[in-house]
């Protein structure tokens, strides 16, 4: 049976995981050091069991903690029983690192988007031009910030248990020129190399689909092995990551009607190779 272990939860197990890793202990040398069994710290760990404030501080504090990360996975930790997960941001999301935590953890990422090619897929030029264009008043240090966390998040591409990766992007992200047409022409050739690996799937839904479930807006599917699809979605100055039954049904029933509506992958790459033939294409000035 699946665990319905709180996305809150799961976030304060891996970073149990990870502030122990960085301090190079094993379970047992911790267990050892607080007098716990080493199940008991490896169940804590992946989520396998409850966790207790007094426990998780305990750890934290062995571990010697920061103690700004100690009151924040403490408070997600006492929040924990509350399902799903929404944050309001300024102009730097709070959760991308979370997002990258559990990306870095599926099995398979879907993500469709109507508007701009997926952050997966972005090459830094357009992420730039990109920011540049939502929020003029980002600073230079703010933008190259958000790049720097764009492409760590892709490293999850070139893992060798890399997970599925599943694109679909509206036929108008292609067409809509973001930065330059040089900028665009170095972005759809980047999709062309993306698609070509062997875990990725890249489809474009066309403007021949007509009304379809993707013009509610983007969203991602996170699919794990041995816990609860997530969904993630992203408004203006929010985030949400979505774990109750309800939304994330509706996501995977949102996705299997683009699915049904996309080009096929071929279909796809022959459209991106035609755009791209465009804008390698100079325009006839007009006479």
């Amino acid at each position: 049976m699946t665990k319905r272990t709180s996305v809150r939860q799961r976030r304060v197990s891996a970073e149990l995981r990870a502030l122990r890793i960085k301090a190079n202990l094993t379970c047992r040398e911790v267990s050892e050091g607080l007098g716990f069994s080493e199940s008991k710290i490896s169940r804590m760990e992946t989520g396998d069991r409850g966790l207790y404030v007094d426990d998780v501080s305990a750890i934290l504090g062995f571990l010697h903690a920061p103690t700004e990360k100690r009151q924040e996975l403490l408070t997600l930790l006492r929040e924990g029983e509350e399902r799903n997960w929404h944050e309001i941001h300024g102009k730097l999301p709070p959760n991308w690192k979370e997002l990258i935590r559990f990306e870095d953890h599926a099995s398979a990422i879907k993500n469709y988007e109507p508007l701009l090619i997926p952050g997966l897929g972005q090459t830094p030029e357009y992420a730039r031009a990109l920011m540049h264009s939502i929020d003029s008043s980002l600073s230079d240090g703010e933008i190259e910030k958000l790049i720097a966390v764009r492409l760590n998040r892709q490293l999850v591409l070139g893992r060798i248990d890399a997970p599925t990766v599943h694109l679909l992007i509206d036929e108008g992200v292609l067409r809509r020129v973001v930065g330059s047409p040089e900028i665009m022409l170095g972005q759809l050739q980047h999709l062309q190399v993306m698609a070509n690996r062997s875990n990725v799937v890249l489809q474009v839904v066309p403007f021949s689909a007509g009304g379809h479930p993707g013009l509610e807006g983007p969203f991602l599917l996170l699919e794990f092995v041995d816990e609860p699809t997530l969904a993630y979605a992203e408004t203006v100055g929010a985030s949400s990551f979505l774990e109750d039954d309800e939304p994330v049904t509706r996501a995977k029933r949102g996705w299997k009607g683009l699915i049904a509506v996309a080009l096929s992958p071929e279909d796809s790459a022959r459209l991106i190779a035609s755009v791209i033939g465009n804008l390698n294409t100079p325009e006839e000035p007009v006479p």
